[in-house]
């Protein structure tokens, strides 16, 4: 019946199902001498889990000093320069392409489309001081 329950153990331990208590009880299974012979090849597994619990690291770490962090720093300094390079390179080949690209008479109409949008924009954000100069004034007298 043991020998039952440890396969099924066993099963639910590798689908990762298992709680930590049915874990325990295949951990002293495995590290016991009578283990069944079908069952032998998951004994180093089990042996490896219980020593490498047990393993601590003891070297001391470095601590970064002044220097290392000024050569961190040089070379974020160095990269962040790469792409600020890279993004100016690359929109100021699109903005000559897109002269190239669209005709004269498609800009203009563009543009004109951003000034529509851009009054309309305008009007809704006069609108919203009006709802902030509300919220004031009610503010005023819920605060009496």
């Amino acid at each position: 019946m043991e020998l039952d329950n440890i396969e099924k153990l066993l099963k639910k331990y590798f689908e990762a199902t298992a709680t930590v208590a049915e874990e325990e009880t295949l951990r002293m299974y495995f590290l016991s001498d009578d283990v069944a012979p079908h069952l032998n090849q998951y004994t180093p597994m089990f042996q490896y889990f219980s020593k490498a619990k047990e393993e601590r690291y003891t070297k001391k770490l470095p601590l970064p000093t002044k220097r290392n962090i000024y050569r961190w720093a040089s070379v974020a300094a160095v990269a962040l320069f790469m792409v600020g390079v890279y993004f100016n390179t690359r929109t100021s080949a699109v903005a000559g392409s897109l002269e190239e690209e669209y005709t004269a008479a498609e800009i203009a109409s563009a543009q004109e489309a951003f000034t529509l949008l851009a009054m309309n924009f305008n009007k809704g954000t006069e609108q919203l001081y009006h709802l902030e100069e509300f919220e004031k004034s009610t503010k005023k007298f819920l605060i009496k």
